[in-house]
């Protein structure tokens, strides 16, 4: 079902050593990488981080079959991604032209390099959500932006904010799959033809999927309301964020990941 195919926002409860990091560190290396992701421009650079987001799923345990169940929904939107920039990148040498549409050599080069851009770059984040509660990535969020609470800036609202939007993902998509299996049981035949008579089948569905939505939404804020919840200001915690020397060394090998990248593009 859709909760299946989608890695992002949900947590993989397991012991390793990415499990062990702190929030802060993890959340740091993940904005290093997808920066990083925008510097590299040549094949050897994406080898790299190709490498290293495999290496930190070895290294975080996380079963590969699972984590490429979750990226197949991913891959479609990268093969859009190469699609388009295939026919809307005008430079090299003009391979096949139709009307407006031109195909060249250096643009399905640049659209086979943004593809495999976005998978990485979405596959890296959903390791920040699988290997970081939603409570630790609140916290973290919520320590990193503490500096910038001189300029009245509402860090806490924001981490809050931002924790509530990736749980959010894995509960709206387990309700479309309800949804889903409600119309199947009227006899719907929502996953049978070709892919546009897939896509027209599912529109309908998005009205009761927003309403139910919403309703969540409505019924968690509530729930905040009734336990007198009012935002970060006087709150305490159960369990401080503590900083480790492993915290750093990992810090230090995606600071390392740049300057490798940056030497790759004079390659």
């Amino acid at each position: 079902m859709f909760k299946e195919k989608l890695l992002i926002g949900q947590y993989y409860p397991i012991e390793s050593p990415i499990h062990r990091l702190d929030a802060r560190a993890k959340i740091l290396a993940s904005l290093i990488y997808m920066i990083t992701l925008f510097v590299v421009n040549n094949w050897w650079g994406y080898a790299l981080m190709a490498a290293v987001f495999l290496l930190n799923t070895a290294i975080s345990r996380l079963p590969m079959a699972a984590v490429w169940r979750g990226l197949k929904i991913i891959l479609y939107f990268s093969i859009l991604t190469m699609i388009f920039n295939f026919f809307f990148y005008s430079e090299g040498e003009i391979i096949w032209q139709y009307k407006a549409l031109i195909l060249t050599d250096q643009g399905i080069l640049h659209g086979i390099a943004m593809g495999l851009r976005l998978l990485l770059l979405v596959a890296f984040a959903s390791l920040l959500t699988l290997t970081t509660t939603p409570i630790q990535l609140t916290d973290g969020l919520e320590s990193l932006l503490n500096p910038l609470s001189v300029i009245k800036f509402p860090a806490h609202d924001i981490a809050m904010m931002t924790s509530i939007a990736l749980r959010f993902i894995p509960t709206i998509l387990e309700e479309f799959d309800r949804i889903i299996l409600a119309q199947r049981a009227r006899g719907a035949t929502i996953s049978q033809g070709s892919f546009l008579k897939r896509v027209k089948a599912m529109v309908p569905l998005m009205v009761p999927l927003f309403v139910a939505a919403f309703r969540r939404a409505e019924e968690l804020a509530q729930a905040m309301e009734a336990k007198c919840y009012r935002g970060g200001k006087g709150r305490s915690r159960w369990k401080k964020p503590q900083w480790h020397q492993r915290d750093s060394g990992y810090l230090i090998l995606f600071a390392l990941l740049v300057v490798a990248s940056v030497l790759l593009r004079g390659i």
